[in-house]
Formats: C-alpha cells, structure tokens, sequence
C-alpha cells in the first residue's frame, strides 16, 4: 500500500500495443459475419483493464466472449418475444403498417408506429445499460477483490424515463437533475469488496458544468431567430456554426467536470475519498490529433482508391463493372476497418488514459481493511446492450 495513504492512477496501455489488436478483432469480426466481436470486445477490455494501474497492481477483467455471446442469444429471443407483444397490443388496437402512404392520415398512421415502437424499446435500452455496468463490475478485480453491484435494473429503467419526460417537458433545463440522479442510483448500489459506494453532493451543482450546454443551444436558437427576422442566410450560418461549435465544446466540458464533481463527493466505505483532474481542454486536444490522423489516412486512401480505380478501369474496361465493384467493397472495408481500430487507439484510449492518471485515492490504506465480498447471483452478461448495439468501443 502506498505510505503516503494516497494512490494516483496509471495507465500504461500503448497506441502501439492496441492498434494492432484492434486491427485483428476487427478483422476477424469481418471473416466472421460479426461473431467474434463478443471475443473481440472481450481482449479489448483485458488488454485496457490490464493496463490501468493502482499502487503497482494492475486491474483485472474476468469476462469471457462466450458470456457475451450466449447472453446476446438470450436477449436476442426476449427482445423478439417483447416486440412481437408489441406489434400485437397495437394491432388489437387498429393500428397496423399496412396503411395507405398516399393520404395524410396513412403518413401520420406510420409515424405514430414508428414512434410507439421506439418508446416501447426505451425501457429496454435503460435496462441494457444498468445491465451493462453490473457485469463489467463484476467481471473486475482489483488485487483479487471483485467489484459488485446490486440488482436494479428495472428500478434504473423507470427513473430514467421519469427523468427523460422531465427534461423534455422543462425543454432540457432540468437534465443535470437525471443525470446526477442515475448516477447516484447506480453508485449507491455498487460495491468494492464488502465496502459501498456511497454519491454525496447535490444535483443543482452541476449547473455549472452545464453552463456551455446552455450557451450554445442559446446561441444556436439566437442565431436562426436573428438570422430569420434580418432574412440573412449568412448571418444564421455563422451563428449556427458558432452555436454548434459552442455546444460540442459544451458537451466535453460538462462530461469532464460533471465527472470531476461525482468523483470528488462519492466515498468508498467510512473513509476512503476520490478526487480527480481531468481538463476539457486535453480531452479536446485528443479528439482534434485523433481526427486530423484520421482524416490524413482517409485522404491516403480516397488518393489510393483513386489510382487503382483508374487502373482497373483502364485495363479491364467499362464493361467489367463487377470488378471495380468488388474493389470499392473491399476499399471501404479496409477503411472501416483502420478508421475503427484508429478511434480506439488515438482517441477512446488516450481519453480513458487522461481520466485515469488524473484521477486520485485519499486514505488508501482502508483497503487493506476490505474483505471479498460474496459473489454476485444472476449477473449474466450484457446480451441486451449487445443486441440494442449499447456500450460503444469498450
């Protein structure tokens, strides 16, 4: 334990180390027909557990891709049962996609469907994402003391669309209040060992992490009343781009100090308390080389594609389309396949590294006091966020 009773986090994962890999999950999630993502994700998760450091000991991923892929198969059957009920609520009520798209009343027929549908799988997607963070604590260690988390995952559904409905209704200005909220229900029910988390603080401080948010939604809904009453098509471009620009800055800084505000009032135990220093600036400084690669190794290839497309074209002619079809296919894939592997090794990763090594454990030395808690009961794996496609990269 360290003897200042203090431990900084360290990560020590490498671009170098994680494009290749990523380069062969991708791969053989091609040659697959997608079924080694569930294997895929898994080394992805290992490989950036195994490198995130604390006092020297690494953090470690238990989860295996037959987990994922069996729990997917599970989802997969519920999630077809769920909107086959569905689609028969609704056609015992009249409504059906056999409707007629040449009058209005068809047109608004299918979109009431469309949007019924669509709330219908809310609950499952609020569901999917609690399941989600249950396994993945789960299936981490920490000097062989296992993360948990209580069941909930339909208590978690239901606020989120409470919080959703209220945010929509207030027209967004109450939604630092369902984001503190859900955080705090998901936190309160986690554990390190036998020792809770506990989420202390108040919602209405987030308002300020949020502030960005509200100025560019205010400078974007400024700029097209303006740019509208002065018929200036200029002026409400400038002032969207600015507004735009403004409110995905905003979003950054709100992730960032909105983490830093939850990490600084959450506690582990009677004793143990967190801080962390991550700065919008660096985070955006990562999205802006990452992209810039990225763009560079699009253009190589669009001028690449370019040349071999004149080729092929010039030596098999106009009338041998179906190769130089083929060759498209096969450029796009390989563009999927680096531009993928490039966002997990230039941005998802060093985003993760920044949040990690900026991030600090205050009176380190009442881990030693933890006991192994006993083992979570039904934690499958996260087979409806797999089949809802939720949980990004890792």
């Amino acid at each position: 334990m360290s003897t200042s009773g203090q431990i900084n986090g360290q990560y020590r994962g490498t671009r170098g180390e994680l494009f290749p890999l990523a380069i062969s999950v991708a791969l053989l999630t091609f040659v697959t027909l997608g079924i080694y993502r569930f294997w895929g994700k898994t080394r992805i998760r290992k490989y950036i557990w195994s490198s995130t450091v604390g006092d020297g000991d690494a953090f470690e991923y238990t989860g295996t891709g037959l987990e994922k892929f069996l729990g997917f198969l599970v989802a997969i059957v519920a999630l077809a049962i769920y909107l086959g009920v569905v689609q028969m609520l609704l056609f015992f009520l009249g409504l059906s996609y056999s409707v007629d798209l040449e009058t209005p009343q068809g047109i608004l027929a299918l979109n009431a469907l469309i949007y019924i549908n669509l709330f219908a799988l809310l609950p499952l997607i609020f569901y999917a994402m609690y399941r989600a963070r249950r396994y993945k604590m789960a299936r981490t260690r920490w000097r062989g003391v296992r993360f948990g988390m209580e069941k909930g995952a339909w208590g978690f559904a239901a606020r989120a669309i409470g919080y959703g409905l209220l945010t929509l209704v207030s027209f967004g200005a109450l939604f630092p209040l369902g984001n503190f909220k859900l955080e705090k229900y998901m936190a309160d029910r986690s554990y390190f060992g036998d020792a809770r988390f506990e989420q202390g603080g108040k919602w209405t401080a987030l308002y300020g992490a949020a502030k960005h948010v509200f100025i560019g939604l205010g400078v974007l809904i400024a700029g097209v009343a303006i740019g509208g009453a002065a018929q200036s098509e200029a002026l409400m471009g400038i002032a969207v781009l600015v507004g735009y620009i403004w409110l995905m800055v905003g979003f950054v800084y709100y992730r960032v100090h909105s983490f830093r505000y939850m990490a600084e009032n959450r506690m582990l135990g009677d004793q143990i308390t967190f801080t962390a220093t991550p700065t919008t600036g660096e985070v955006i400084k990562i999205y802006i080389i990452g992209a810039l690669i990225m763009a560079v190794v699009v253009a190589v290839l669009v001028f690449i594609g370019g040349l071999l497309f004149g080729a092929v074209m010039s030596m098999a002619g106009i009338g041998n389309i179906g190769l130089v079809g083929v060759l498209g296919v096969v450029l796009y894939l390989i563009a999927l396949v680096l531009l993928g592997a490039m966002a997990l090794a230039f941005i998802t990763q060093p985003t993760i590294a920044h949040f990690i090594i900026n991030f600090t454990v205050h009176n380190a030395d009442a881990l030693n006091d933890i006991q192994q808690r006993a083992m979570e009961t039904g934690v499958d794996a996260e087979g409806f966020a797999d089949a809802l496609d939720i949980g990004g990269a890792i």
